[in-house]
């Protein structure tokens, strides 16, 4: 068995060791499982069973770090991204009335279609089509998003007849927790404290419970009463006037686990004279886990930034992230002390603020001297969280890209995808699709 680990690692041959790979997949594990609590929370503003998301989050984290780890053999943990999932419950569902089965049909069709493409090498093509410039837009925007949704979540920003929107009372002890947790996370982030989402939940928890919050569960090992309320809950009765929704699943989920994936794996020293070994499979571990983990009740995945921590430990192959895998699974037992944590928004809040603070923070990359690529950046960016709506800021940033590149003769700069997808994008806003 050590034999064969040893082997299909290669963990000799990238300067590792066996116990450094666990330790570090543990760590990895521990930066990540505040998942299992904050997206169950936000599929449950949708509709859907707490217990049934928190099954499909478990288990598509685990199917996607399997695979990954086994396939791919890279250290970077997979689980279902906050941004885009944000994106499925507060538009989709929320804003624009579709029922949580519609958009998990939705995330289906955009997963299926991933996996087809991971396959090839479109996918990269596809990735290439969007200008750099619109993917720090995007990404930024996503980012304000998340971080208005955590805001509004944690009673820190409240609807004002006057103003749209204003700041909640630090009265409230609800939003005076959220406030504090905020504060603490980040300087837990600034600190470098490792798992430092995690532990900040954990302090918070504390403090809702001894302020009275937080009622802990009588039984704190179960599994969820209905853990198969989301499996299949999957409808496609108005998949044809959601296939914009569907361009932006794919496209958002593409670009942003790609860009993650390689990040990670340069700081793991993987990539060698600029070539990363099985990138194509790495490609299909979040396609895979997004495909499964729509049938199972969750939204799409993707590579997650925090499998940095475990990089920075000493990960350097993909035992670390099939530990982490295994390490998920375990977690189903505890489903009534996650619901108990859930229900308190005070708690969850904050980590949705921070991890829309982190990916904000893209934003800081864009050329500001760059006029013609910085005014579509920033409008796709600015527009999401102002129109409750991602798909309306992609279409904003490309439209206006491709205007604006004409205008100044440049049109041999605009990808012949990306003038697809700003008439498709038009001829949706006139109504005319």
């Amino acid at each position: 068995m050590k034999n064969f680990i040893l082997n299909h690692f290669q963990i000799e041959q990238r300067n590792s060791s066996i116990k450094t790979e666990l330790l570090c997949g543990l760590l990895n594990f521990f930066a990540i499982m505040y998942i299992i609590v904050v997206n169950p929370a936000l599929f449950e503003q949708a509709g859907m069973n707490f217990g049934g998301v928190f099954l499909a989050t478990i288990c598509a984290t685990a199917i996607g770090c399997f695979y990954m780890g086994m396939m791919a053999n890279y250290p970077i943990v997979i689980a279902p991204g906050l941004g885009i999932n944000a994106y499925v419950v507060y538009t989709i569902v929320v804003s624009r009335g579709y029922s949580w089965q519609d958009a998990l049909g939705c995330c289906f069709v955009a997963s299926a279609i991933f996996l087809v493409l991971s396959l090839t090498s479109f996918r990269e093509q596809l990735v290439n089509s969007i200008p750099e410039c619109l993917k720090i837009g995007i990404t930024a925007g996503i980012g304000l998003f998340v971080t208005f949704i955590g805001l509004k979540s944690g009673g820190l920003v409240v609807d004002s007849p006057d103003t749209f929107v204003t700041m909640g009372s630090l009265t409230n002890y609800g939003t005076a927790l959220t406030a504090i947790g905020v504060v603490l996370c980040l300087i837990l982030s600034i600190l470098n404290v490792p798992a430092s989402m995690l532990v900040g939940m954990v302090i918070m928890a504390i403090a809702a419970w001894m302020l009275g919050m937080l009622q802990l569960p009588s039984e704190l090992i179960s599994l969820p009463s209905d853990i198969g309320s989301t499996v299949g809950g999957l409808e496609f009765d108005h998949i044809h006037e959601m296939i914009p929704i569907v361009m932006v699943i794919l496209l958002v989920t593409m670009f942003d686990t790609t860009g993650t994936m390689i990040g990670v794996g340069k700081q793991a020293k993987i990539v060698k004279n600029g070539v990363f070994p099985h990138l194509r499979n790495a490609l299909m571990a979040d396609a895979f886990a997004s495909f499964w983990g729509t049938l199972l009740g969750t939204g799409p995945c993707s590579s997650f930034a925090e499998s940095s921590a475990g990089v920075m430990a000493g990960a350097r192959t993909g035992l670390a992230a099939v530990t982490t895998g295994i390490l998920f699974l375990s977690l189903l037992f505890i489903f009534p002390l996650a619901q108990a944590i859930a229900s308190v928004p005070a708690i969850t809040s904050p980590v949705l603020i921070i991890a829309g603070i982190q990916m904000f923070s893209e934003i800081s990359t864009l050329d500001w001297e760059e006029k013609r690529t910085l005014y579509p950046s920033v409008l796709a960016c600015i527009m999401m969280p102002l129109t409750y709506s991602i798909t309306n800021g992609v279409a904003f940033g490309m439209i206006s890209y491709v205007a604006i590149t004409i205008a100044a003769g440049k049109r041999k700069e605009i990808h012949p995808l990306l003038y697809l997808f700003s008439i498709w994008f038009l001829l949706d806003f006139l109504h005319i699709l």
